[in-house]
């Protein structure tokens, strides 16, 4: 089991000893019933369950409601508040100097689905290993709600008016450059959330979980896709998530059309059990087609869209040490003079 509970009505500790408590961060300055809190606690679940080490996480973000969600889990870990949408470059200079650190980037839509669009797209496509979460809105909460990049056409807010530009798709772009974890979900399911954050915080590359997490102060009325009411109505899961780590005796029983079993790198499984639609979530393609057709269909689909583990990193592109960079002497990160003026003879 992944959770050891004490007798004597002692709080229950996972594997390295820490209670749920000690995931915590401060207390939360949001709006009250914001989504971003919903995916704060299945942070704070999902690290105690795996029982990671806060020391070995760092926490990025940009700018937005979304930035602030970092400062409510895991007090004792890294953390760095960055620009505007430069959230994914600061990350890729963090992880390429320290390898052994799990980065969780929080950002928002329009941290990655407007300024930070590029840097998201680049940090994708070099599979820079971070658990990048999207908190969806459809918003500009900070600056008193205007449309975001992945606002709805049609869809009207009290001071905004009507948005006419058709939305930009989160999950698309990155399965478009190539991601190897793509995910999709809804902040009113607990569960699901959860799951996909254990997952993803074993998955060996860029997991992308774009999270529908409702504004209840700007974009929370009946017909928003980004609303409670709309995504509790509408949600389809493509699958039934269960993480299974490493360290769990697994049982692998098949039926047929029924559960199948990816492996992830170093032991850990996800098990899918399929909820009534033939989805085969390692075709990129199909994840592109299906994305599609529900946009045309208005459909919320959420679930595991796409995953594929044969991707190398970026520390393996580039063949870094096993010792990261951080760790390493002066003489082993910097030529020597010698070496250096003979480099420089070859330019003369």
């Amino acid at each position: 089991m992944t959770v050891e509970t004490k007798a004597n009505g002692k709080p229950s500790v996972n594997r390295i000893g820490l209670t749920s408590q000690d995931y915590r961060g401060r207390e939360t300055t949001l709006c009250q019933g914001c989504g971003h809190n919903s995916i704060t606690s299945q942070i704070i679940a999902a690290a105690f369950e795996l029982s990671l080490a806060p020391h070995q996480v760092i926490k990025m973000s940009g700018i937005g409601c979304s930035s602030k969600t970092p400062a409510y889990f895991m007090s004792r870990s890294h953390g760095f508040n960055t620009l505007h949408g430069r959230m994914p470059s600061v990350t890729t200079g963090a992880v390429l100097a320290n390898r052994t650190l799990l980065a969780i980037g929080i950002s928002g839509d329009g941290d990655t689905g407007s300024i930070g669009l590029g840097q998201f797209k680049h940090m994708v496509r070099r599979n820079v290993p971070v658990v990048y979460i999207v908190e969806n809105n459809g918003v500009y909460g900070l600056t008193k709600g205007q449309f975001s990049a992945t606002a709805d056409v049609g869809q009207t807010l009290k001071y905004a008016g009507t948005n006419v530009l058709p939305p930009i798709d989160i999950c698309i772009e990155a399965l478009a450059a190539d991601c190897g974890f793509v995910a999709r979900s809804f902040a009113g399911d607990a569960k699901q959330v959860r799951e996909l954050l254990k997952a993803a915080m074993s998955f060996h590359g860029t997991a992308v979980i774009d999270i529908i997490s409702p504004c209840v102060t700007f974009n929370n009325h009946h017909d928003s896709t980004k609303s409670y009411d709309y995504g509790k109505a509408h949600e389809e899961r493509l699958q039934d998530i269960q993480f299974i780590p490493r360290f769990d005796e697994v049982h692998v029983e098949y039926e047929e059309g029924g559960e199948r079993y990816v492996q992830l790198h170093d032991g850990p499984m996800i098990k899918l059990r399929k909820l009534g639609r033939d989805y085969d979530p390692t075709n990129r393609w199909q994840a592109i087609e299906l994305l599609e057709q529900a946009r045309q269909n208005h459909e919320f689909i959420t679930g595991l869209l796409y995953i594929n583990t044969q991707r190398q990193t970026l520390h393996e592109v580039m063949h870094l040490t096993d010792t990261p960079l951080a760790y390493l002497p002066d003489d082993q990160l910097r030529p020597s003079r010698e070496r250096f003026e003979r480099a420089m003879q070859e330019f003369v």
